[in-house]
């Protein structure tokens, strides 16, 4: 016969989305199948564990921590009522995921609240994303090492881009994202954690932008996102999301932490613009910004 537990203990792996328990001491006390797919980390390595113990350590769009001022499960704890909030997690591979949160307190038969439950769901809308990549893999236009679009299908979606414009009159952001000291980590480290730090801002840029946005590799070190419907109100912004989350990225080779900086720099596409005037204006802003020290956002 199976106990009344592993029943319990099925029922929450079946689960889509990912389940977390925590005692009032904020111990870790479960973690489901669907918490590692989505964080990295494995039972056996978070169970046990405080919550505080940076394990998952959640940031919002700006890459503060949302837990600094208010823990969400104490709160919950303490008033009995739920919580929600949308954040980035930390996967144990270094980058950031989009995560949606929900905790609930946990009680007794007595109704005591000796715990809190929380619920992590992926907040990335992938569909769209999955859709890309079959149609360049067809056309061989991915980069072998990141999956993103190379720099020669960039060039093409910048053409396509000022076509609609011109017709439709939508508004283009583009933004270059440059890995800070990617050399140095080479040198330091060797290839293989160079590489890892590639794959790591990749996923935590593809996180950091819509569906609807193109995200591509344009070299070495150096990345291109092709927002559609944006201003110069909305430039900032999401320049700011895109160098705050990467900061928060990181992970371990050994004993050393390795963590990066970025220089992003962004500008608005004009109908009066050429791809050649584009660029030129995307990497003097970039020169402008590394000018005064690298780690900076220029738009």
């Amino acid at each position: 016969m199976i106990a009344e537990s592993d029943i319990h203990k099925n029922l929450l792996d079946s689960l889509s989305g990912g389940i977390c328990a925590i005692n009032r001491d904020r111990v870790i006390t479960y973690w489901n199948k669907n918490t590692t797919t989505l964080t990295g980390y494995m039972h056996s390595e978070t169970v046990g564990k405080c919550c505080r113990d940076d394990i998952l350590m959640y940031v919002d769009e700006q890459g503060k921590g949302v837990c600094e001022n208010e823990c969400m499960a104490l709160g919950a704890m303490a008033d009995g009522a739920p919580r929600s909030m949308e954040v980035y997690a930390h996967h144990k591979d270094g980058y950031r995921v989009p995560v949606l949160v929900r905790i609930l307190p946990l009680k007794n038969l007595e109704g005591q609240v000796i715990g809190a439950i929380e619920e992590l769901h992926d907040n990335s809308s992938k569909a769209e994303y999955v859709h890309k990549t079959e149609e360049l893999e067809k056309r061989a236009l991915l980069d072998p090492q990141t999956g993103l679009m190379k720099r020669r299908g960039l060039e093409m979606n910048l053409r396509t881009m000022f076509s609609v414009m011109q017709r439709y009159g939508w508004s283009y952001g583009i933004f270059l994202v440059d890995i800070d000291g990617l050399k140095r980590i080479n040198d330091l480290h060797g290839p293989k954690t160079g590489d890892a730090v590639v794959k790591m801002v990749t996923k935590t840029l593809l996180n950091s932008v819509r569906a609807s946005d193109m995200v591509g590799r344009w070299g070495g070190d150096e990345f291109m996102v092709i927002a559609m419907n944006v201003t110069e109100n909305h430039l900032r912004i999401i320049a700011n999301k895109i160098h705050a989350l990467i900061e928060q990225s990181g992970f371990f080779v050994g004993t050393d932490a390795i963590r990066v900086t970025v220089s992003v720099s962004g500008t608005v596409a004009q109908s009066s613009d050429t791809v050649d005037a584009l660029l030129k204006r995307l990497n003097h802003l970039m020169s402008q910004g590394k000018s005064s020290g690298k780690n900076c956002i220029s738009v």
